[in-house]
């Protein structure tokens, strides 16, 4: 029987679908209309998005729904590879090329020939590379290391950045002519804090797709939960969500969902409380917020020692300790 305060978990297999953008708000059904759009087309696409917006899923969604499906995906992460490194990691390379290039090595584009790659943080990418991937834009051939002879290339750029490139042309520290070549089809993706509807579906995926992964089997989430999950602010998006998530199905006991007070403090922290405030003042703040979200009612369930994920004489010592009184 479910309680009265709680909802059962949806039914939502992200292991039959791992395709499945999670999210119902207009600014999701937004994106999902521009991707719809451009996805049967071979024009290069922007996705300009906060760092754990979900750009690699969606660039994905773009792959899956063009004619390139049957043809790899290939990830390219800009701000992960060395400076040394990216231009053969890219381009590929002739054995001799530099030294340790022992043997020749085909580049990223030549081993997603017909497929998609994906630039993510390409705003991260050297100036000096820069120029290389215009080529791959504009002529469809990549130049690789060693090799005086350029090699075709029939590849579909999705590229995605979370600094203001616009900005960053104006530095000078990413060239105008490559800007214009990424930025035929732009997208932006919203903030989760952009989206705070899409978070009991986000929160039932994640935690059916997690429980999965964990062996742990979670039934129920509180409503208290979902309200304290829907009133963060989320500065690291829908994958600090999904970190956090993953956290508190560790801590919960049983097959309903706690979100325990040890991750709690981290993000109280990130969310404003300042370098200076104590663990005991971010304690204290927490405690206030789901009790307050709880209408102060400590015991059953919904109550604020549910929410938190301890008992009710626990939550009483603790609030005894800090100085928590109601109002």
């Amino acid at each position: 029987m479910v309680p009265p305060a709680s909802r059962p978990l949806a039914n939502l297999d992200s292991q039959a679908d791992p395709d499945l953008v999670v999210g119902q708000s207009d600014a999701m059904r937004y994106v999902m209309f521009r991707i719809e759009q451009v996805a049967s087309t071979d024009a290069t696409v922007l996705l300009n998005g906060e760092t754990g917006t979900g750009k690699e899923l969606l660039a994905r969604a773009i792959h899956n729904r063009s004619p390139r499906r049957a043809r790899p995906f290939v990830v390219v992460n800009c701000a992960a590879m060395p400076a040394t490194l990216i231009e053969s990691e890219l381009f590929g390379r002739e054995r001799g090329a530099f030294t340790g290039a022992h043997t020749s090595q085909m580049g990223r584009f030549e081993l997603a020939s017909r497929g998609t790659v994906f630039l993510d943080e390409v705003g991260e990418l050297p100036l000096e590379v820069q120029p290389k991937l215009l080529r791959v834009l504009q002529e469809g051939q990549v130049d690789r290391l060693g090799n005086p002879r350029s090699v075709d290339v029939d590849v579909r750029v999705v590229a995605a950045t979370n600094r203001d490139l616009v900005e960053e042309v104006r530095a000078g520290r990413f060239r105008r002519d490559l800007f214009y070549r990424l930025n035929v089809f732009p997208i932006t993706l919203p903030t989760l804090s952009q989206r705070r509807d899409d978070i009991p579906l986000l929160v039932q995926h994640l935690v059916a797709k997690l429980g999965t992964a964990l062996r742990k089997r979670v039934d129920t989430i509180p409503d208290e939960v979902m309200r304290t999950l829907q009133g963060h602010s989320w500065p690291g998006n829908v994958r600090e969500l999904e970190n956090v998530l993953q956290r508190a199905l560790i801590l919960s006991k049983g097959n309903t969902l706690s979100l325990g007070d040890a991750w709690l403090p981290v993000l109280d922290n990130m969310a404003g409380g300042g370098e200076s405030a104590t663990l005991t003042d971010i304690e204290r703040r927490h405690i206030v917020r789901v009790l307050s979200g709880s209408h102060w009612r400590i015991e059953g369930a919904g109550g604020a020692a549910q929410v938190l994920g301890m008992k009710p004489s626990t939550l009483r010592s603790r609030m005894l300790k800090l100085g928590v009184a109601r109002p």
